[in-house]
């Protein structure tokens, strides 16, 4: 049935549909409820045969993956699981319910499946949401580069660059995979893959990274290692390879489920046979209580309780920002006693703020803020764009600057109402100024 219902073809079917088109475990699992609870209202109607025929689908619905798995796991591993388990348990009571007409029996077998069959759909939901995260994670970088060959430029698959290739970065594109600066002077957001908020300055023989976003300069980038080596590669596959972890408490189920298994056969093997063999009870009674005890010694919700809870758990992170790449992770923070941050964005918005401003005498703060937004307001830089948001929160108003000229990594210059004016660190500042006098270095700023 979930094979099925996966097979169907999305663009055909209604919104709310479509969404239970690429989870066929959930739906299998509503289609299942609905199943046995039609079969309940038949029996309670009395139209039995209709109510076993609706039981009887449920049973197929909603019991076809684990018992698939449980065969499976039973024929090529030579091993009894719980799935298996499960599925006989169900069928005995199916058996037992129609051997004494005592047909609520053959709703409990339903029920039994139905947890099965829920959990089954919660996992898959949560691997899906693992697949999702690995597709947003391919989507930070291109599909091509501009490999520069020759003078010459063409588009070329990112797969297809080779060592010592170099291709193109033009201002506002992501940089497609990692390499070395050979050219050119930008400023790189980084914060998809280091998690700093504020651009980095670029140049001449600085590494970058794939998946990053180059600012106001272009840039002429070596490859320096194979694209598939990249970190954001290595990322993506990590995130993949967590599909398949399995979480510590669940390893623990697994090991459980196969022993737990072995005995409950075991016994009820023995509960069936020895009775009637040393006390002389008769077969009815004796299978009766053998199929009891295995549809109560069936650990559904033991083997159900795991999946659930860390998808709680991986849910809720989700909602507040927190990205798990899988339980087993959810279950390590758990015990973690201290943790270390390094970033400034790790704990912050990432959005830089003025916190104080100090003026020379005979300076006010709103000149200050006036001169610097004038200039900042003409840059892309989140530290200008900090100084503008301060100025026009205290609405200081100011003209337009002229001439105006940044210098990556240093600052920016340019004219305020036809006075050079420098904003930047304090080694591009300072050499601009004769302090002597208090007057501009000659030549410092083209003012013609």
């Amino acid at each position: 049935m979930a094979v099925f219902f996966s097979n169907l073809s999305a663009a055909k079917l209604p919104r709310f549909f479509r969404a239970l088109s690429q989870h066929p475990e959930a739906l299998a699992a509503i289609a299942c409820s609905l199943l046995i609870l039609l079969g309940g209202l038949l029996l309670h109607w009395n139209w039995i045969g209709l109510a076993l025929l609706s039981l009887a689908v449920a049973y197929g619905v909603g019991g076809y993956d684990s018992a698939r798995e449980g065969l499976t796991t039973l024929v090529e591993e030579k091993e009894l699981d719980v799935d298996l388990l499960m599925i006989v348990a169900a069928l005995g009571a199916a058996g037992l319910g129609l051997w004494r007409q005592e047909y609520h029996l053959i709703i409990d077998g339903a029920v039994l499946i139905l947890i099965f069959c829920i959990s089954g759909a919660l996992e898959s939901y949560a691997m899906q949401r693992t697949e999702r995260s690995i597709r947003g994670l391919m989507t930070l970088t291109p599909e091509t580069a501009r490999q520069i060959e020759q003078g010459q430029e063409k588009t070329v698959p990112i797969p297809a660059l080779t060592l010592g290739d170099r291709f193109l970065v033009k201002p506002g594109e992501l940089i497609p995979t990692d390499g070395r600066v050979v050219e050119g002077e930008s400023t790189v957001n980084q914060a998809a893959i280091t998690g700093e908020s504020i651009p980095v300055e670029k140049s001449l023989g600085d590494p970058v990274y794939g998946g990053t976003l180059n600012g106001t300069g272009a840039l002429v980038i070596e490859l320096d290692q194979p694209p598939e080596s990249s970190l954001l590669q290595r990322v993506i596959r990590m995130v993949e390879a967590a599909q398949t972890e399995t979480p510590p408490s669940q390893q623990f189920i697994e090991r459980f489920e196969r022993g737990y298994a072995r005995v409950i056969v075991v016994v009820g093997v023995l509960l069936a046979t020895v009775p009637p063999l040393l006390w002389q009870w008769n077969w009815e009674t004796t299978i009766y209580r053998a199929l009891i005890f295995l549809v109560v010694a069936s650990p559904c919700a033991l083997m159900a309780a795991i999946m659930p809870t860390l998808l709680s758990g991986i849910a809720n992170g989700a909602k507040q920002g927190i990205l798990f790449k899988s339980g087993a992770q959810l279950e390590t923070l758990g015990q973690v006693q201290a943790i270390a941050f390094d970033k400034t964005g790790t704990l912050t918005t990432g959005t830089l703020q003025v916190i104080d401003l100090i003026t020379a005498p005979g300076v006010s703060s709103a000149e200050l803020l006036q001169v610097a937004a004038a200039l900042e307001s003409r840059s892309e830089h989140p530290i200008g764009a900090a100084i503008v948001g301060l100025a026009q929160q205290q609405s200081v108003r100011w003209s337009e600057a002229s001439q105006v000229q940044a210098q990556i990594g240093k600052g920016i210059s340019g004219l305020f109402e036809g006075k050079p004016v420098w904003v930047g660190k304090a080694e591009f500042v300072l050499p601009q100024v004769d302090w002597a006098t208090k007057q501009p270095v000659a030549g410092s700023l083209d003012t013609d």
